[in-house]
């Protein structure tokens, strides 16, 4: 019965014997005599236990944790999931890894073989948190994850497209239907006036700048043309899982960067069992999701009265323009998990035609992720996270800026339907008159192509130096070249008919350093962890470009297929180079008792050099506080509630997008106006101050608490979460007038005053509603109220929103100003249209005039309500799901009716749309914005269904599956907006303030069907 005394442990027990009698001799009369017996008999009883833990598929589990229950006894397994631990028998022992089902053992003395199970509970997940992973039930934030299942079904260039629809209080809006245009994220509402609402994006522990990788479009004639969206870079199959961080308690760990909640997304691994490779390729036919209703030939003519605008012809332009457009995609990837690490590889590429002639998205990507264990116990970890692509995009004269007469769009839908494409000798229709052309022959003449390299890779290393002590090294780099194109061709138009080529280039540089500790510590009924660490950023950024004049046409020169630039005049030479650097310390504590009271505790600390010298580090702490009701006594056993939390936090993070070096002096030399300097030979060129210095900027903070409510019900049927946030960003940083005698006319400065104010409520609901062997079937819903304010701004207000259209030059429609939300409409208030048709406005002021003083705040574009559903379903081998979208209480300026549709286009040979004419105006009214064109933006959209089938055969072994699948996008709208889509949103700044719910002649929203097989061996 008692373990055999060697030599060595004999002189230890003859130690402890004696002692332990002697304390025994001292309480001989009393009671406790007989539980010290039993002490020294118990001290003869531990055992040295041996067990070995592994997972469902008989892999070992390295790092679970063994705990002896009741104590602080606990041990973790070894590179082989082997563990060593002395307990006494009759002890039980807790088997615990993340991921899965914690299993109880009694101990008898023999080895111990447990093996876990996965944990398929919504409570047990784990999350992918900042600098970390926890278990659902531990988190106290307001933290989302979605995986590769559960993304947006369909075309997706980009990462920020997953999300849309799947997480409440997420809005993703496009800034335009072209393949690799920009995408608008907001998480929890709109938090500053300047241009910075997007998230920080951090993948595979990088964080990335929000800075633009790519160049704008030159202005060659149809306005300067957006970047393309950064993200593009990513092969959107290779994402696991992507969380978003939506309260400040959760976003405070990376600071100055969190004030817009942050996204971080993690690719695939390779997974432990068999090698598995796999195919995954579809082709897709894309056509424009609606098409406005203009008037046809036959209905123009009848409403124009001058018979001279009828030129014999019956063209529809928007068929003329738009196309069928073909997406193909192909993908690859090998993967494998072994005992000390794993591995992914992958190798893709897409090639996806736009709606609209000659537009077209190109990518070829290729990833290597890999992890290796080394020394005893794996103490030493090693992960590559490795991606290159290279993009190329060709785009078409389309822009957010083209005025009132410069852009594709735009002339497409008022060009005249009698106008035929060409003419008797089959060259293009010339109708360079009243500043308007032939669609067509604007695309002949128009190149735009941009290419851009990127690579993005971090080497991450831990170091365990004791148990539960653990030091890691993450450095990370992220690196990109482009170069973009832009010509128009010697022309019949007003727009450089001489030709014009311009080509920008862009180089940026992200370095990224970060040392920190993590310790963990479990006892009885304590769950400890803490992580510290100092972490440094470095972005360098240069561009070069230059504009050669009077190039040779498009079928000559030297090299007539591609490069206009060897014939014309060099000018415009400009060059630029910054360098940006965020120096940062932070820290994180994470405490559970008994599993029922949680408490996260957090601070960040970041230095930046965009900030004044008074002021480069600003601080960022937050708390939470979590309470496992579920846990409870009252709740032991409850066949109802299985799991009940009550979350609270608090909080401050940043927003430090701006532009760099605005805190300093800027200076240029001129001969011109400015101050002149004296020399022996007299006047010499001067110094004109361009920027005030402020020493003071600092940062905008955003200030946010969170009250939130997780549940699962009847074993996960139904489970979800409640919450309300209040997020309210103080210290706005604006460009404004400057005092008196400065000089320059202008100074940035925090608005120290001025707030904006987001606050709603969110829910989720899901439901495991059928899950048996042969059907399963899923729902989740979600939805978020939002509520905007904009309030004690020191200015009386400050306008944005630039419009676009015949008369309409410096005519801004948004404003801000204290009292209302964020980006309300201010105009004239269209009440109708008098005996004449002549439009009639509401004098606001009561004077008999209508004039800008007759504008009026009117509804904002913010939605108030947005919400999502997805259901997914499984019969035998058949798989479908289907996504559904919407939102209520905003609205949209339609630009484009305003620029491209007005009822005047009929006496100026230009069609105009139906319900206009349909509408009684008199075709001598002149544009004018007003409450005319604003729209709401309601809609409900069937986003994406799938329908799959899945071939197993058993006799073949080398087949793991082969899955079917066709998939619809953008399949139903049901909407009262009059434009091609009512979730858009042009960026139509002014001075940096950014616009909001502004539509301008976008490219169209496309409806997409695609075939696809998904191969896996």
């Amino acid at each position: 019965m008692y373990p055999k005394i060697t030599s060595l442990k004999l002189k230890s027990y003859c130690f402890l014997v004696p002692t332990l009698l002697t304390l025994q001799a001292g309480y001989s009369n009393t009671t406790n005599s007989s539980t010290l017996k039993f002490s020294v008999n118990n001290a003869f009883l531990q055992e040295r236990i041996k067990g070995k833990v592994t997972d469902e598929s008989g892999m070992p589990l390295p790092g679970a944790s063994v705990l002896e229950s009741g104590t602080s006894n606990t041990v973790a397994t070894d590179i082989d999931g082997n563990f060593e631990i002395t307990v006494a028998k009759g002890k039980t022992l807790e088997i615990m890894y993340m991921g899965y089902k914690t299993q109880t053992i009694v101990v008898d003395g023999s080895p111990i073989n447990v093996t876990l199970m996965p944990d398929a509970s919504e409570l047990n997940e784990v999350l992918v948190v900042g600098y970390g992973k926890q278990s659902k039930k531990d988190v106290t934030g307001s933290v989302t994850q979605i995986n590769e299942s559960q993304f947006r079904q369909g075309v997706n260039i980009s990462t920020d497209q997953l999300l849309q629809g799947k997480i409440a209080g997420v809005r993703v809006t496009p800034t335009s239907g072209e393949p690799g245009a920009g995408i608008n994220v907001n998480i929890r509402g709109v938090g500053s006036i300047r241009s910075g609402s997007t998230p920080l994006f951090v993948v595979d522990g990088v964080p990335l700048a929000n800075d633009d990788v790519s160049p704008t479009g030159a202005n060659v004639g149809f306005g300067a043309s957006a970047a393309k969206n950064p993200l593009n870079f990513l092969n959107t199959s290779d994402i696991e899982s992507i969380t978003v961080l939506k309260d400040a308690s959760a976003a405070a760990i990376y600071g100055a960067r969190g004030s817009n909640g942050v996204v971080i997304v993690t690719t695939k691994k390779g997974a432990k069992g068999n090698a598995s490779f796999t195919v995954d390729s579809y082709v897709g036919f894309s056509d424009v999701m609606q098409k406005l209703d203009v008037l046809s030939a036959d209905e123009y003519r009848g409403a124009i009265k001058d018979p001279a605008f009828d030129h014999g012809g019956n063209t529809d332009w928007q068929d003329v323009i738009f196309r069928t457009a073909v997406t193909k995609n192909n993908s690859f990837s090998f993967s494998k998990g072994t005992d000390t690490g794993n591995y992914f590889v992958s190798l893709a590429q897409m090639d996806q035609e736009g709606i609209v002639n000659q537009s077209n998205f190109k990518r070829t990507s290729g990833r290597i992720n890999a992890s290796e264990s080394f020394l005893d116990n794996k103490r030493l970890k090693l992960k590559v996270n490795l991606t290159a692509s290279e993009t190329k995009d060709n785009g078409v004269p389309t822009s957010d800026d083209g005025g009132s007469d410069g852009q594709l769009i735009i002339h497409t839908l008022m060009a005249n339907p009698t106008r035929p494409v060409f003419d008797e000798t089959g060259e293009y229709t010339n109708f360079n008159m009243n500043a308007h052309y032939n669609p067509a022959y604007l695309l002949s003449i128009y190149e735009d192509e941009t290419r851009t390299t990127r690579i993005l890779g971090n080497l991450e290393t831990s170091f365990r130096i004791i148990d539960g002590l653990e030091y890691k090294l993450n450095l990370g780099v992220d690196r990109s070249v482009a170069e973009r194109n832009t010509t128009i061709y010697p022309n019949l138009t007003d727009r450089n008919p001489r030709g014009r080529y311009v080509q920008g280039n862009l180089e940026s540089k992200n370095s990224l350093v970060e040392h920190y500790l993590t310790y963990d510590f479990l006892a009885n009924k304590h769950k400890f962890d803490a992580m510290a660490g100092f972490s440094y950023q470095k972005f360098e950024r240069s561009g070069t470009s230059f504009i050669i004049d009077q190039i040779a046409d498009k079928d000559s020169g030297i090299n007539p297929a591609n490069n206009p630039g060897f014939a014309g005049v060099q000018s415009g030479v400009s060059g630029y180079a910054q360098v940006n650097e965020l120096q940062s310390y932070f820290g994180r504590v994470n405490y559970a008792f008994d599993g029922k009271y949680l408490v996260t505790a957090s601070i960040r600390a970041d230095g930046s050099t965009r900030f004044g010298e008074n002021n480069k580090y600003g601080y960022f702490p937050s708390a939470a506080l979590g309470w496992n009701i579920s846990q409870e006594n009252f709740l032991a056993g409850s066949t109802v509630i299985n799991n009940l939390k009550l979350r609270g936090s608090w909080g401050q993070t940043g927003n430090q997008e701006v532009q760099n070096k605005i805190t300093q002096a800027s200076y240029s030399l001129t001969a011109g106006d400015g101050y002149y300097l004296y020399d022996d030979l007299g006047l010499v060129n001067g110094v004109t101050v361009n920027r005030t210095p402020n020493p003071d900027l600092k940062w905008e903070v955003v200030t946010q608490y969170n009250v939130g409510l997780d549940f699962n019900l009847w074993g996960d049927k139904l489970y979800g979460t409640l919450d309300y946030f209040n997020k309210t960003t103080t210290d706005a940083i604006l460009q404004i007038p400057s005092q008196p005698l400065s000089p320059t006319t202008t100074v940035w400065v925090n608005i120290n005053d001025g707030k904006i104010i987001n606050r709603g409520f969110e829910i989720m609901l899901g439901s495991k509603i059928i899950e048996t062997d042969d059907f399963s079937w899923n729902v989740d819903v979600n939805g978020a109220t939002l509520k905007n304010e904009v309030k004690d701004l020191p200015v009386s207000e400050i306008l944005s929103g630039t419009i676009s259209g015949p008369g309409q030059s410096g005519v801004l429609a948004n404003i801000y100003k204290s009292g209302y939300a964020a980006g309300s409409f201010y105009l004239l208030e269209h009440t109708g249209f008098d005996d004449e048709g002549a439009n009639v406005y509401k004098d606001q002021n009561g004077d008999g005039v209508i004039d800008n003083s007759d504008r009026t705040i009117i509804e904002g574009a913010i939605p108030k309500f947005t919400y999502g559903l997805n259901s997914s379903m499984r019969y035998k081998a058949f798989d479908f799901s289907f996504s559904i979208i919407g939102q209520t209480g905003g609205y949209l300026l339609n630009n484009t009716g305003l620029n491209a549709l007005n009822i005047n286009n009929l006496a100026s040979d230009r069609n105009t749309m139906s319900d206009y004419y349909n509408s009684g105006a008199n075709q001598a009214n002149a544009p004018q914005v007003s409450t005319l064109y604003l729209e709401k933006s309601d809609f409900i959209r069937l986003n994406s269904a799938r329908i799959g089938y899945t071939f197993k055969h058993p006799g073949v072994s080398w087949l793991q599956s082969l899955n079917l699948y066709v998939t619809g996008q953008n399949l139903l709208t049901i909407t009262d907006y009059s434009g091609f889509d009512p979730l858009i949103n042009s960026p139509k700044s002014s001075g940096g303030n950014q616009s909001i719910g502004i539509d301008y002649s976008s490219y169209p929203t496309s409806r997409t069907f695609l075939l696809g097989a998904t191969l896996k061996i």
